[in-house]
């Protein structure tokens, strides 16, 4: 079902993409042609031209000359999302990344987490937590929940060299991400092992990721303020 308070060419960018997130269309799968999105929403063919168009800049469909369109292949998809790793941030700066892993286990979802992750409360559900260190200092813990059906083999994984989240996107490549970003304090066992004070602020993410039809992890990445700052920049 669409959502009729989107403008109109919102609608058939936001049906498309709700087709693939639910696994019902696949990479390499043709898309509806734009003259059947027109008849399908009744709309103008500039209005679903637009959508198209906007879907192929954002990476979710690729159009192919004399083809027409397909659903992109993940990898590109992903790489539109902008989720970034915390390894290739720290090198990206000429630094040195290390980690270390606090535990990754196998534990049943509560009412809660179940929720977020589109599960029955009781389902299995991996976690883990590591400390992310930037030339040996403490920058990023992490706090996170993998849904197995995206990552079964998520467990056996070496965390030493490879990040969770580096893993994730070559396995369960993304589909949709969002998240949150707040100024917050980190709970106790956070600010011990980030070795900062409880009262010290923190810049605090909240992630949630997509790979195809499944809710594919859900993570919560706690900065000291003091030592990080989110950076980026944007080209019209």
């Amino acid at each position: 079902m669409t959502n009729t308070k989107l403008p109109a060419y919102e609608q058939v960018k936001a049906f498309v993409k709700s087709q693939i997130s639910q696994g019902v269309w696949r990479p390499g799968d043709a898309v509806p042609s734009e003259a059947t999105l027109q008849q399908q929403f009744g709309l103008s063919r500039m209005t679903v031209n637009r959508a198209v168009k906007e879907l192929a800049v954002e990476g979710v469909v690729t159009r192919v000359q004399g083809s027409g369109t397909v659903v992109a292949q993940l990898h590109r998809i992903s790489s539109t999302l902008a989720v970034r790793d915390i390894h290739d941030e720290i090198v990206a700066r000429g630094h040195a990344h290390s980690t270390q892993v606090l535990c990754v286990e196998s534990i049943r979802a509560d009412a809660a987490l179940a929720k977020t992750l589109k599960l029955r409360t009781g389902a299995k559900v991996f976690h883990s937590v590591l400390v992310h260190y930037e030339d040996g200092v403490a920058i990023q813990f992490e706090d996170r929940h993998v849904n197995p059906a995206s990552a079964p083999l998520y467990l056996k994984a070496d965390f030493n060299s490879t990040t969770p989240t580096s893993y994730l996107l070559a396995h369960a490549p993304l589909t949709e991400a969002s998240y949150t970003i707040e100024a917050g304090l980190a709970h106790p066992e956070e600010a011990k092992c980030l070795g900062i004070k409880r009262s010290e602020p923190c810049l605090v993410m909240t992630r949630c990721t997509v790979s195809g039809p499944h809710v594919a992890s859900v993570v919560r990445l706690v900065y000291p303020g003091l030592r990080y700052s989110f950076t980026g920049n944007f080209q019209l």
